[in-house]
């Protein structure tokens, strides 16, 4: 199926250009719904006089992979609580999690909220008492997949990543496109990948297809001479701008010229998005308002719905998605189970190093390498 419009919109990870059009208001839904929403922002409202009390500020650490790519959630969260000060920064989870070690090692900590790709961070940092216990407002509609039993971590979305290929090129059924047709003469020089061995999601993806087809497939990927990006905007960018006919691994909005494609008969990657609040957090009155915020029906409406599935139960899937559970090829579990064998990961990345070879190019979240040790400081 081709997306377009708002099922464009509705794919993984486009928030750069979600930004402009994502607005934030209540939700005009069934009248227990909205009641319900109506009691979650009468508590929020709560939350945000103690914030106030305590300082008005909150530092918040988003994974993402381009400048700005959360700038949307910054600005609608300012817009409901302007007597908060936000400060949101985005960098690769990989090197958020080293920032947030070592402000912990060095005791300055900054990052008040962490809303990482790196789930395995989460259990290590609850197991060494860094994080603070808070089950955000409305915690009960969250699935339980999505959250910390224990009450530690929530998640705030669902993400995935999956096929992006040239309409023309993914035929008249595009779930029946599989990784091997990338193997076709038609897509030498037109196939463009995010550098798997730079980032754990696409590198899970990568390992789900390797199992399925062999290394065999992957030194036959590489033969058709593809290009390597860092980042998956840069990847989903060239294919839906028709410069390229083919990624896997990635996301975003793949108008005009592509579909994004969660196959039917190819495993793919998803994963909960996973945010805490830190037990020395400078800010925690904001700190759980932000979370709570973040997780509550209306945000979640809002701001993820548009564009990625939702971790509430009381909120619809995208326009021209399924329910996430529904889709077979696809657990969240194995993300979680891979990311948590550090060593099988870094022995698999160093294998798939030698094909697709070492990482070139900048932080593409930071490319002029201005952040440092604390951005984000008050």
């Amino acid at each position: 199926m081709r997306f377009t419009g708002k099922a464009g919109t509705a794919l993984m990870a486009a928030v750069v250009a979600l930004g402009a059009s994502a607005s934030y208001a209540i939700a005009d839904a069934s009248t227990k719904a909205t009641a319900g929403a109506s009691g979650e922002q009468a508590k929020l409202q709560a939350l945000y006089r103690q914030a106030e009390a305590d300082g008005g500020e909150v530092t918040v650490y988003m994974g993402g992979d381009k400048p700005g790519q959360w700038d949307f959630i910054a600005k609608a969260f300012a817009a409901q609580f302007p007597g908060v000060k936000i400060h949101l920064v985005t960098d690769l989870s990989k090197i958020h999690d080293a920032r947030i070690d070592n402000q912990i090692a060095t005791h300055d900590q900054v990052a008040d909220v962490a809303v990482l790709q790196t789930v395995q961070d989460f259990d290590r940092w609850k197991s060494a008492g860094q994080l603070l216990k808070y089950r955000p407002i409305g915690s009960d509609e969250v699935f339980d997949n999505a959250k910390d039993s224990q009450g530690y971590w929530t998640g705030v979305f669902y993400g995935a990543f999956a096929d992006m290929v040239n309409t023309k090129e993914a035929g008249s059924d595009p779930s029946a496109f599989t990784a091997a047709d990338l193997l076709k003469p038609e897509f030498k020089k037109k196939l463009i990948f995010t550098y798997p061995n730079d980032d754990d999601a696409v590198l899970y993806d990568f390992k789900l297809t390797v199992d399925k087809y062999g290394w065999t497939w992957l030194r036959s990927l590489v033969a058709q001479n593809p290009a390597f990006v860092r980042g998956t905007p840069f990847s989903a960018g060239p294919v839906a701008a028709g410069d390229y006919l083919a990624t896997l691994g990635t996301a975003g909005d793949p108008t005009p010229n592509a579909t994004m494609i969660f196959p039917a008969n190819d495993p793919f990657n998803s994963w909960v998005q996973h945010g805490a609040i830190f037990k020395n957090a400078p800010h925690k009155a904001a700190a759980k308002l932000f979370l709570s915020w973040l997780t509550s029906r209306t945000a979640q409406q809002q701001l993820i719905a548009p564009w990625t599935w939702s971790v509430r139960k009381d909120v619809a899937p995208p326009a021209g998605l399924r329910p996430l559970a529904t889709y077979h090829q696809t657990d969240v579990a194995g993300f979680q189970s891979f990311m948590s064998d550090r060593d099988a990961v870094e022995r698999f990345r160093s294998r798939v190093q030698l094909y697709v070879g070492q990482v070139v190019g900048p932080d593409p979240a930071d490319p002029t390498n201005t952040l440092g040790l604390t951005p984000g400081k008050f």
